[in-house]
C-alpha cells in the first residue's frame, strides 16, 4: 500500500529483457535501506526488489533490480522506459503516520497520454487523455471533480474531469522533484484509479 507521496526519482541504469519480462536496474539515494522481497512503486507500480548491486562498471553507485511480466507491461508505460530515465519511486506506507495523499494500490489501470500543458501563475496544469470505455467507467474506472487519481505514482486532484479527460495542477515542487519535470504533450503516464470509486461502483452492480 502506497500514500502517492514520491520520495524521489529514481534513474534506469540498465534494462534487460528476459523471455516476456523485463528487468529494470535503477539507483536512487536509499538503496542501501532497501531488501530483496520489498515492494516499491515505480511510476506507480508496484514492483518487488530481486535483486540488490554494490557498485560496479554499469553503475558507480549502490543499485537494485526489479521485474516487470507482460500483464504490468501490456498495462503500463514502463515498456517504454530507456536507460537514463527518471522514475518516481515511494516506499510501501508505514501504518503509524499520517496519510498524507490517498490510498495507492500500486496496481495501475491503465496509461494516459499527455494532450495539453498550461501555465498557471507559477504552476502546471496538465491534461491528459484516456481511451472513453463505458464498461470500464461502470467499473469505477473515471475521474470526479475535486476527487483524487494518481500520474505516474504521485497522489493528485483531478480538475475539470470529461468522461475521458481532466487536468491535474503541479506546484513548482512537484515538479522539481518528480518526473513531471520530463512529462511533455505526447507522454505516456499512468493512471490509478481511486480505489474506493472502484468499490462503490462494484457495490452499485451487485
Amino acid at each position: 500500500m502506497f500514500s502517492g507521496i514520491i520520495e524521489e526519482f529514481a534513474t534506469v541504469v540498465a534494462i534487460r529483457k528476459d523471455r516476456e519480462n523485463i528487468d529494470f536496474t535503477l539507483k536512487c539515494s536509499f538503496v542501501d535501506e532497501l531488501k530483496i522481497d520489498q515492494s516499491v512503486a515505480h511510476n506507480g507500480v508496484c514492483l518487488t526488489v530481486v535483486a540488490i548491486h554494490q557498485p560496479s562498471d554499469i553503475c558507480p553507485q549502490p543499485s537494485y533490480t526489479v521485474t516487470a511480466m507482460k500483464e504490468t507491461l501490456d498495462r503500463t508505460n514502463l515498456g517504454l522506459l530507456q536507460v537514463g530515465d527518471k522514475v518516481n519511486v515511494e516506499r510501501s506506507m508505514l501504518m503509524n503516520g499520517r496519510l498524507d495523499g490517498h490510498i495507492v494500490q500500486g496496481h495501475v489501470d491503465q496509461t494516459a497520454r499527455c494532450i495539453a500543458m498550461d501555465d498557471a501563475d507559477g504552476s502546471t496544469y496538465f491534461t491528459f487523455e484516456y481511451p472513453e470505455n463505458r464498461e470500464m467507467a461502470r467499473k469505477g474506472y473515471f475521474t470526479v471533480d475535486k476527487g483524487s487519481v494518481t500520474v505516474n505514482g504521485v497522489s493528485l486532484t483531478v480538475c475539470n474531469p470529461t468522461s475521458n479527460t481532466f487536468q491535474v495542477a503541479i506546484i513548482p515542487y512537484t515538479f522539481e522533484h518528480t518526473n513531471f519535470c520530463d512529462i511533455r504533450v505526447g507522454t505516456v503516464v499512468n493512471l490509478e484509479f481511486d480505489i474506493l470509486g472502484k468499490y462503490i461502483a462494484r457495490l452499485q452492480q451487485l
